[in-house]
């Protein structure tokens, strides 16, 4: 099996919010890979993978960082495929603000789409809606997907329903 997105992150340390984005696209079905490179400590390597991503078969980035967070830009300044940054609250963040404007604040011809602080699930949900656009089995999944979150929300106005208050009129 090939891994069609390559999920990085610039430290080990970044697993436990990166690893939301893996489960999302696990439970989708979409083979991908996760690997620790940092843009800093290893440019040598994060040079090698982003030039030969496509090759392997990977379509979409996902990069989370924190601090600085310059890998998803220098990525994205390395291939022509779509990169999502993940702006990651590190140890070292000043509030994430950091992360956030160092993903966001990119120059003119390199962009990258940026989730929220801590979006790892919202990055893996984007990932497979680029996938989706030419897939329709991935299609498929992503609007049973989408379809699933309007039956929590009826599912959660039925409990708020049963939520008592001497003022309440629903």
């Amino acid at each position: 099996m090939q891994p069609k997105v390559s999920i990085i992150m610039g430290s080990t340390s970044d697993l436990a919010i990166m690893e939301k984005a893996a489960k999302v696209l696990n439970d989708f079905q979409i083979p991908f890979e996760i690997n620790a490179l940092s843009a800093h400590r290893t440019p040598d390597r994060v040079m090698k993978f982003a030039r030969e991503a496509y090759d392997r078969g990977i379509r979409v980035i996902i990069a989370g960082a924190g601090g600085a967070a310059h890998l998803p830009g220098v990525i994205a300044a390395l291939t022509p495929l779509p990169v999502i940054g993940v702006p990651i609250k590190a140890s070292i963040s000043i509030d994430g603000w950091d992360s956030i404007l160092s993903i966001l604040q990119m120059p003119p011809g390199i962009p990258v789409a940026t989730v929220g602080l801590d979006g790892a699930q919202n990055a893996g949900i984007l990932a497979a809606q680029i996938l989706a656009t030419g897939d329709e089995e991935v299609y498929k999944k992503v609007a049973a997907y989408k379809n699933s979150l309007a039956s929590k929300i009826e599912k959660a106005n039925q409990e708020l329903a049963s939520v008592k208050f001497d003022f309440k009129t629903n």
